[in-house]
């Protein structure tokens, strides 16, 4: 489970250092963009964006869509004042919410959210609340992480509990779907009618990263606020770190440097009337 309230505030602690480090964010909110439905851009059409962040994706979607009412919903109050200060648009509103716990009460042409899904604790209700708020013909398009993100980190972090003999049952993150888990999701979460049949997208890439040594990269984690938030346990003891970074330092090096994948999956999906 995600601890909402220790997400929420390393998020809007790290909002000033987020943009500097999210790079392979930023490489999925422009693959987003290219999923989006081209037609009717100039048209009137109500937006809801989901985890809006800094506002990168915010800002994409003001371009493409020069008409559209921009619903924009983060969960940390620092971030969503970097958006802000960084958007200065007055078709976007930008609220603090969680969107587990946000009542709509408006339709959505279309329903975007960019990197995150993998903080939300009920994928299923939260696709099946979103789904019921599209309009005819509305869009429902998402990017998140799949489960060999930082596979790395996680080797690394179950060679070295071996190595030290340690039996906890604990991992440095949360766990992650595979394409085709979350595609299964999406399925069950979402209704099949007659009146409302849906078609789905999926896309899935790798994208990685290198970094001088590994405290590095765990560097680059902290300054996206993206840290560890499980409300479970995991271990900190300074030897086992010590042994983590050595084992990840010497499995995952090469002539670019450390190697930190993230998986990353797309959907599309699109609801018929």
């Amino acid at each position: 489970m995600i601890d909402k309230r220790l997400l929420s505030k390393r998020f809007s602690e790290h909002a000033q250092t987020y943009d500097a480090y999210a790079n392979v964010q930023k490489n999925m909110a422009k693959q987003l963009v290219d999923l989006l439905p081209q037609k009717n851009t100039n048209h009137k059409i109500n937006i809801l964006e989901i985890g809006c962040g800094t506002g990168y994706l915010t800002r994409l979607l003001v371009k493409t869509f020069p008409n559209a009412a921009i619903t924009a919903v983060d969960l940390a109050p620092g971030m969503v004042e970097v958006a802000k200060g960084l958007t200065k648009e007055d078709r976007v509103t930008f609220l603090c919410t969680d969107i587990e716990e946000m009542a709509l009460n408006e339709n959505y042409d279309l329903i975007i959210s960019n990197a995150t899904f993998q903080w939300l604790n009920d994928i299923p209700a939260t696709l099946e609340k979103l789904f019921t708020r599209l309009t005819a013909e509305g869009s429902l398009i998402f990017s998140t992480f799949g489960i060999d993100t930082f596979q790395e980190l996680h080797r690394s972090y179950e060679q070295a509990k071996e190595k030290l003999q340690l039996s906890m049952d604990s991992s440095p993150g949360q766990t992650f779907y595979t394409l085709e888990e979350l595609s299964q999701v999406c399925e069950a979460a979402i209704p099949y009618s007659a009146a409302a049949p849906i078609e789905i997208t999926k896309i899935e890439q790798l994208e990685l990263e290198y970094f001088q040594t590994v405290r590095e990269f765990f560097t680059s984690i902290k300054k996206i606020g993206a840290a560890n938030s499980n409300k479970e346990n995991y271990c900190q003891r300074p030897s086992f770190f010590r042994e983590l970074i050595n084992i990840y330092d010497t499995e995952y090096r090469n002539d670019s440097g450390v190697k930190a994948t993230y998986h990353c999956l797309f959907f599309k999906i699109i609801k018929h009337d």
